[in-house]
């Protein structure tokens, strides 16, 4: 199920001449193997996607879905923090504007037929990344980190090769130099390292079932207290060429 879940999002990418996956697309692979993620829906008018942001609960947040749109801040397709159904029509019909200027601005006519993607607007915690790049000599790694500052100017990361096991997934969490962060400082609370595990796992697997995968980000990914879970908030997914068949030589 999950591999087939997979396969088919990234045939419809290929198909449209993408090696990126939309960010439905990605939560929807992410939902198949069993990674946590805030609640989504996707809406195509200003009054459906009301209506879902009211299912899956206030405040939410609205972003762009389109093909043509690779940054969706840059094209002012994203909008926070929405709290009312009417906050949500206006946001709607603003993102839809501001894609079309964006495409006037770029001289290409944008796809929006996909609309918009709505996701509950999930409660800030630890943030970390889990990246994943493939490697040409040793395949797929799989990199994990504190986010904001420790990743940016620290570099404190870790690496280590896919497939993983629970000692590889546990033992990458524990030898960065912020780990103590996750155990709690400062009358803090320890973090949920448990789920944080679970989902550095369930990553290394999707890979492996899916090595078509050249580069996935999973940031911000945000970490509770202890017995509180984790969420993945965002994903990037990019994925390699379709090979060309190459014509016989005469």
């Amino acid at each position: 199920m999950q591999m087939k879940t997979a396969k088919k999002v990234f045939e419809t990418a290929l198909a449209e001449g993408r090696t990126y996956i939309l960010e439905n697309e990605a939560k929807d692979i992410m939902k198949a193997y069993g990674i946590p993620i805030p609640a989504y829906d996707t809406a195509t008018t200003a009054e459906d996607a009301a209506s879902k942001a009211k299912k899956i609960g206030f405040p939410v947040v609205l972003k762009v879905l389109s093909k043509d749109i690779l940054h969706k801040s840059d094209a002012g397709g994203v909008k926070i923090n929405l709290k009312d159904e009417g906050e949500v029509k206006t946001a709607f019909q603003e993102i839809m504007d501001n894609a079309v200027k964006y495409g006037k601005d770029k001289g290409t006519k944008v796809d929006l037929s996909r609309g918009v993607l709505i996701s509950d607007f999930a409660d800030t915690g630890t943030e970390v990344i889990i990246g994943v790049t493939r490697d040409p000599q040793f395949g797929h790694a799989l990199m994990f980190g504190l986010g904001g500052i420790f990743v940016e100017v620290l570099k404190d990361v870790t690496f280590r090769l896919i497939p993983m096991s629970e000692f590889d997934a546990r033992e990458m969490v524990s030898e960065i130099k912020a780990a103590k962060i996750l155990d709690g400082v400062r009358g803090q609370p320890p973090r949920d390292v448990d789920a944080l595990v679970n989902v550095i796992l369930s990553v290394s697997r999707m890979v492996k079932e899916n090595p078509e995968i050249v580069e996935l980000d999973c940031n911000p990914t945000f970490i509770y207290e202890k017995g509180k879970g984790a969420l993945v908030i965002d994903a990037r997914i990019l994925i390699e060429e379709t090979k060309k068949t190459q014509s016989p030589s005469r």
